[in-house]
């Protein structure tokens, strides 16, 4: 079974390094449509090796999931909003790189339980989600996550993972969660963060 949250420090070997090519990206224009807040590089930033060290860590083969924002950056400043708060991820595994100068960082990726349900994820299995008083997991998703999203008294914040630079978290997509609210006035001094969609390997 892959573990529901892991936390690596120390992650690349040059942090500063990546964190200056992450700033060189170029950043889509922000125009309030967004689901999340901030802003979000115009390509990726490939790190080698990163499918096979994750793999490695959550013990079953991923790769980078197409058609999502794998190894693009958020920016995201004080203030910033966006359409969606708490939330799940559309993957089969996902991890977030703190870039952040350390005299900089603050807050982190926070994670939640849903007061009416007790949840504190998107059950697993079909039993979990009958358990739950779904008949399918679309239908909790939409009840559950799509409604509340936006209602911070419907959720109960369970831990905080919290921002170090070049601190790597890994988690399950299904845990219910949402970023920290950003800071900073400057790219330089801001939220920045690099995102990691998996999805599972093909078969060989």
């Amino acid at each position: 079974m892959m573990p529901s949250f892991t936390m690596i420090d120390d992650f690349v070997a040059d942090p500063h390094e990546l964190r200056r090519q992450a700033l060189a990206l170029g950043y889509e224009t922000k125009d309030g449509r967004a689901n999340y807040p901030g802003i979000v590089s115009e390509r990726a930033l490939p790190i080698k090796g990163l499918d096979d060290y994750v793999s490695r860590i959550v013990g079953t083969p991923v790769v980078g999931a197409p058609d999502t924002l794998h190894g693009h950056c958020r920016l995201t400043l004080k203030g910033d909003r966006g359409k969606s708060g708490v939330h799940i991820d559309p993957a089969y595994y996902s991890g977030i790189l703190y870039l952040s100068l350390p005299e900089h960082c603050r807050g982190g990726t926070d994670f939640y339980r849903h007061r009416r349900t007790g949840l504190d994820r998107v059950p697993a299995t079909r039993d979990g989600v009958a358990a739950a008083g779904y008949a399918d997991v679309n239908r909790l998703v939409e009840d559950v996550v799509n409604r509340d999203t936006l209602i911070p008294s419907r959720w109960e914040k369970s831990f905080t993972a919290p921002m170090r630079c070049n601190r790597l978290i890994l988690f399950s997509p299904w845990m219910f969660h949402n970023s920290a609210a950003g800071f900073g006035t400057t790219p330089e001094d801001g939220r920045l963060v690099y995102l990691m969609f998996f999805a599972a390997a093909p078969a060989a």
